[in-house]
């Protein structure tokens, strides 16, 4: 599914081999606790890649926002939306509020808490025809329930109160709350989140999965991409066997011994940007504890040759590169031009400058003495953006167990959840 190269990381300025081979030694005992938590079934995340008895309620859930649908619009933040978004990448469905469709239903993310977003999708969209899927694990996350209560809202001032069961669908954890008890009181389908499973490591659930029937994809051919991913550590394979430990020992090793708190995902073409933003959030938030973590700054190429590869070059020696690359050669429209000056763009296509772009920024970083890691994808589908899915949650999982961090809570974000209540509660008053 993907080829991961680190060559890019050795030699002069970079790290010494012996030093990256006594980090790795010290994955074992990280390995064999992740086959114990898949044993018994204390770590449900990793139960997902091979579980296919809830994939039913998921296509069905899918199937129930699909009829008559225009646009739909997921209403999640964080672990809830990332990871779908990711998908929606790969399928090219993203499309903008009152953007032209070709009759194919539209897919918008509102991940973000915005009063002028909330205000485009009431006020542009024509809700007799859109769909809204309400993603929240907890059941009570301030942002997903003031967007959908405001959705609500504007249905029931159309008088259409009575039919949203047929325009929405929710993903929540069992027990009472909020969107549980909403869902009850209009009756609106409602698939679980499975307990157990952070949000931030979601993706290969039902809220992943939804989203991915109602794009087209198929979901066991996600989790199926996983499973390949996930194989070799329940076999007990050693770690110089598993690209998941490979990745999270070139991290630990570059911080430790080159002083890199900063790591840079850059993927290569527009169909892998979610993933890093997605990553994004998986690394800082799983990490970032008790003084410890490295900053994951998401990074697009070639766009991002122009506005970030100077300060790479130039700049601090605290960075570890990961370049996600494609096969684009040959791929996109052919290029024309009479201009002797551009005689070398004439006759190629887009793909061949972009793919000559990659090749060129892969070599200029190690030609600096850039610790340099790259990630070939040389067909993007669902059973690869499984495996890459699969890859990058082990490795973070991994590097939390060997730095002494829980990779699973959050305190930091659950203070400011507090204060923002508390801010609310003043302004009431």
């Amino acid at each position: 599914m993907y080829t991961q190269n680190i060559d890019g990381c050795f030699g002069r300025d970079r790290l010494a081999k012996a030093d990256f081979d006594a980090v790795l030694a010290g994955t074992a005992p990280a390995l064999s606790r992740l086959r114990m938590q898949h044993g018994d079934g204390s770590l449900p995340l990793l139960r997902l890649p091979g579980a296919r008895d809830d994939l039913e309620a998921c296509e069905k859930l899918a199937g129930h926002l699909l009829k008559d649908a225009s646009d739909l619009v997921l209403l999640g933040t964080g672990g809830s939306s990332l990871g779908a978004q990711a998908l929606a990448q790969i399928v090219d469905k993203f499309r903008p509020i009152g953007g032209a469709r070709n009759g194919d239903p539209r897919f918008h993310f509102l991940d973000n808490l915005d009063p002028l977003a909330m205000d485009a999708v009431i006020g542009q969209l024509d809700l007799r025809h859109t769909r809204f899927l309400v993603i929240s694990k907890s059941g009570n996350t301030a942002e997903t329930l003031s967007q959908a209560l405001c959705v609500i809202a504007a249905y029931e001032a159309a008088g259409a109160g009575k039919t949203l069961k047929h325009h929405f669908g929710m993903i929540t954890e069992p027990g009472n709350r909020a969107t549980r008890r909403l869902a009850a009181q209009y009756d609106i389908p409602t698939v679980d989140h499975p307990p157990g499973v952070g949000g931030r490591y979601s993706v290969l659930s039902s809220v992943g999965m939804v989203p991915a029937y109602y794009l087209g994809l198929d979901g066991a051919a996600v989790r199926e991409g996983a499973a390949v991913v996930l194989a070799p550590v329940l076999a007990g394979a050693p770690p110089a066997d598993v690209p998941a430990a490979i990745g999270a020992t070139l991290c630990i090793a570059c911080e430790n011994r080159l002083g890199a708190r900063i790591q840079i995902v850059m993927p290569y073409g527009d169909r892998l940007e979610r993933l890093a933003m997605w990553h994004r959030q998986l690394w800082a938030e799983s990490l970032g504890k008790n003084g410890k973590g490295t900053t994951p700054v998401a990074a697009l190429g070639p766009v991002d040759q122009h506005s970030q590869l100077q300060l790479y070059l130039g700049g601090p020696r605290d960075k570890l590169y990961t370049v996600l690359t494609q096969a684009l050669a040959g791929k996109g429209p052919r290029i024309a031009s009479a201009d002797p000056e551009l005689a070398y763009l004439n006759g190629r296509t887009i793909g061949d400058l972009a793919d000559a772009e990659q090749r060129a920024t892969i070599d200029t970083l190690v030609a600096n003495t850039r610790p340099t890691r790259t990630l070939h994808v040389p067909v993007l589908d669902a059973h690869t953006l499984g495996g890459l899915f699969m890859h990058f949650m082990l490795e973070t999982i991994i590097a939390a167990y060997i730095m002494g961090v829980d990779p699973f809570d959050q305190p930091a974000v659950e203070e400011g959840k507090v204060l923002s209540r508390k801010y609310l509660l003043d302004m009431k008053e």
